[in-house]
């Protein structure tokens, strides 16, 4: 089972690629530049035939693709002068930049297809609404509550007001039906502290009204009752339920991505420490392990699904958002390269000078090539980490 983990996130992986090679590809033959090639890997080519214009293939290392557009840049002459109209260099700025974003937007798209679908097959994994914990306290501080300490804390929760036990099944408050432990909160927290409310349990096959008010921990927004969750419970949404589940999962991720690229140079030295955690610096091996364990884990096939679909997801999410980055070689860098043009023309315009064309790319080689480096070595560091000191799967 750790196999087909290994394999399924490999293939998705490859997908991507192609994915994203797609994008630049489909919306640069939409603007009529002139392409190529499109290739999968790199290295010596195994396999490849023509279609029109374009060399179709597959290099022998499935470590990513491109896709050759004629006149990328100012060094990139085309081999027939007549294709210059055509080269990619020679359209308009905003249609170049398209065609940058492309292979991101492709990233994009994919990962909210994938949560998306997640959503109406699968369903969205909620906490239930089974009390799996019961505080006994109403915590002193915020950072009682997040240590689950009752220290210094005289006041009995509303859970133990209530009566509330281990097992009892919460299917309403005031007389509001609850199915999930976020429409349980969300009908909680709003409450003004000291509020009395109903809470209706399933208890033995039997439903019984309890009766507490809800408490206030300071520092901690919104209402606090003093229960937790005992596993979770997957639910089909709405096809609009699906949509805002897929954007608001997109947005974690994306912010979630920013958080990780912004820890990177503090996270370096915990790649090779013992009990390395799946929530630190991963690379792209040991997200192929991270998704093997979890294809080989106990979990119910939903679990399964979820995490699965939820890493790849990711993984795009992150691609994509790292592409877009200001760098050479990356997306970004050429994007940031026709911006600073336009910029340059622009202020050429106010000073009644001519346009000075296209930025001399000779002259940043050194900065893409050192970047290019630094990318590498930072990614074999990753490789190996991930072969020497594996994540711990349950750290975190």
């Amino acid at each position: 089972m750790d196999a087909i983990g290994v394999i399924i996130f490999v293939v998705a992986l490859l997908v991507s690629v192609m994915l994203h090679e797609t994008g630049h590809f489909v919306v640069a033959k939409r603007f009529g530049m002139k392409v190529t090639r499109y290739f999968v890997g790199f290295g010596p080519t195994l396999w490849s035939t023509w279609r029109g214009e374009t060399e179709y293939g597959i290099k022998v290392l499935p470590f990513g693709g491109f896709v050759k557009i004629v006149g990328m840049h100012s060094l990139d002459d085309p081999d027939d002068p007549d294709d210059e109209a055509r080269a990619f260099r020679s359209h308009p700025a905003w249609q170049r930049i398209l065609v940058l974003l492309a292979g991101s937007a492709m990233h994009f798209l994919l990962a909210l297809i994938l949560v998306f679908g997640l959503a109406l097959t699968v369903g969205i994994a909620y906490g239930n609404t089974q009390v799996g914990t019961l505080s006994s306290c109403v915590p002193v501080s915020l950072n009682a509550y997040d240590n689950g300490s009752c220290t210094g804390s005289h006041v009995p929760s509303p859970a133990k007001v209530a009566g509330l036990r281990l097992g009892d099944v919460v299917t309403a408050v005031d007389g509001h039906p609850v199915t999930n432990f976020n429409q349980l909160t969300d009908e909680i927290r709003p409450l003004p502290a000291g509020t009395p409310v109903t809470i209706t349990v399933r208890r033995d096959s039997k439903l019984v009204n309890l009766h507490t008010k809800v408490a206030h921990i300071p520092g901690r927004s919104g209402s606090y009752l003093g229960v937790a969750y005992s596993g979770y419970v997957f639910q089909i949404p709405s096809p609009l339920g699906a949509i805002e589940y897929s954007g608001t999962t997109f947005g974690q991720v994306l912010a979630g991505s920013a958080q990780a690229a912004a820890q990177l140079p503090g996270e370096l030295h915990n790649l090779f420490n013992k009990n390395r955690s799946k929530t630190g610096v991963v690379g792209v091996v040991g997200a192929a392990e991270i998704t093997g364990d979890e294809v080989a884990s106990n979990q119910g096939w939903q679990y399964k699904v979820t995490d699965v679909l939820l890493i790849i997801a990711s993984l795009n999410v992150f691609v994509g958002a790292f592409n877009l980055l200001p760098l050479l070689p990356l997306d970004g860098g050429h994007i940031a390269v026709i911006v600073y043009e336009r910029i340059r023309a622009w202020l050429a315009r106010l000073r009644g000078r001519p346009d000075p064309g296209l930025v001399d790319m000779a002259k940043l080689l050194p900065v893409s090539f050192s970047l290019f480096l630094i990318l590498i070595v930072f990614s074999v560091v990753l490789i190996l980490a991930d072969i020497i000191n594996p994540v711990n799967i349950t750290g975190g």
